[in-house]
């Protein structure tokens, strides 16, 4: 990430006015790229190769009409997502053949783009419109398209209907998951026997931990909603007997973290919390420690960011915490996250900012005597 950008203001007017022109249909364009997808009209194109569609063959590829394909179409193409066959460029158009674009492979093709793609849509989008509520009153007022009962979405995870809850789970694994195997050797290196995981959700990094030692034993603390799946995914892994769980809010003023753990790890966990909340979570973790526990904090973080798309989704992130998750937390930088975690009495011992494709920051802190 190059702070320069974010310094100098150097564009052209009118190309400042374009930029402007593509926030204010953003949410229509957005909704014209699922249906391009959902309809199937990206995958027909693709599938035509070099050959490419026109507007009629597109439409009857996909059984639609041959209105609405192109509405679709012509959109895609000033997106980037279609080119046009050179050949048939600047002639009529019913004989324009449409081609997929680079941006278009990208959004049938990556995982990182489906999965952000379908978090938006299924988990976001509606509640969205409440970001201004939410920002006004600092709470996740967006959550009420799911129910008005909810005060934070990770209570409202096991009730929210099914292509919801596979898109939430599909893009907080997806990132994290792919850091995984360079962290495990680096909090297996003391040969920890007892590791808390804080916030293990569905117990994948658990599982990993047990199935990389063979004699580490993991609690995974949760809400008790999150315990029943990571009950039975340690089971169905054969690590019923090496892997407990420890229901509760760590939030609760009447929760008390257990003691006796070699290492405490917490993977985009503390991402959910305020600045505040995290002293408050770090305080009780104090508590239970000594100062030869590791303490490991897995987290994306802004400022750490090889690419710049990368710093701009992390951005991104943030306001789908403020309007759907709780209200209050973000994707944090270093230069933010260091001090919370510090001020509650701990200090850095090492830093790896570059874990995974997507440059993952694994900090690792020690209680201070």
């Amino acid at each position: 990430m190059d702070i320069e950008n974010y310094k100098t203001d150097t564009i052209r007017a009118v190309d400042a006015k374009f930029e402007a022109q593509k926030i204010c249909f953003a949410p229509l364009i957005f909704q014209a790229v699922r249906a391009l997808r959902e309809l199937g009209i990206l995958r027909k194109i693709s599938d035509a190769g070099d050959t490419g569609l026109t507007r009629e063959e597109a439409a009857e590829a996909s059984g639609l009409p041959v209105y609405g394909t192109g509405v679709l179409v012509e959109m895609a193409l000033a997106l980037g997502v279609l080119k046009l066959r050179a050949d048939t460029a600047g002639g009529p158009p019913g004989e324009e053949k449409f081609i997929l674009g680079k941006i278009g492979w990208f959004l049938l093709e990556d995982d990182m783009t489906i999965v952000n793609f379908n978090f938006v849509n299924d988990v976001c989008y509606q509640g969205a419109f409440k970001l201004k509520e939410s920002v006004q009153e600092g709470k996740p007022r967006g959550l009420s398209v799911f129910g008005e009962q909810w005060g934070t979405i990770y209570d409202a995870l096991a009730s929210l209907p099914p292509r919801t809850r596979e898109s939430w789970f599909n893009f907080d694994h997806f990132y994290s998951d792919i850091a995984f195997p360079e962290a495990l050797p680096l909090v297996f290196e003391t040969k920890p026997r007892r590791l808390f995981d804080i916030g293990g959700n569905t117990a994948k990094w658990a599982i990993a931990c047990c199935a990389y030692d063979q004699a580490v034993e993991v609690t995974i603390i949760d809400l008790p909603g999150q315990i029943a799946a990571a009950q039975k995914n340690a089971a169905a892994a054969g690590f019923a007997a090496r892997i407990s769980c420890c229901p509760g809010n760590i939030l609760d003023t009447g929760t008390i973290f257990p003691p006796g753990a070699d290492v405490i790890w917490m993977s985009q966990f503390l991402d959910c919390f305020s600045p505040e909340k995290i002293g408050l979570i770090m305080g009780k973790i104090r508590a239970a420690v000594s100062p030869d526990t590791d303490i490991y904090v897995l987290e994306p973080l802004r400022d750490k960011q090889r690419f710049e798309a990368s710093s701009y989704s992390l951005r991104a992130i943030s306001l789908y915490f403020t309007c759907m998750a709780n209200g209050s937390s973000k994707m944090y930088s270093f230069t933010e996250l260091n001090p919370a975690v510090e001020g509650a009495g701990f200090k850095l011992q090492s830093a790896r900012h570059d874990l995974g494709s997507n440059n993952y920051s694994l900090l690792r802190y020690r209680k201070i005597p």
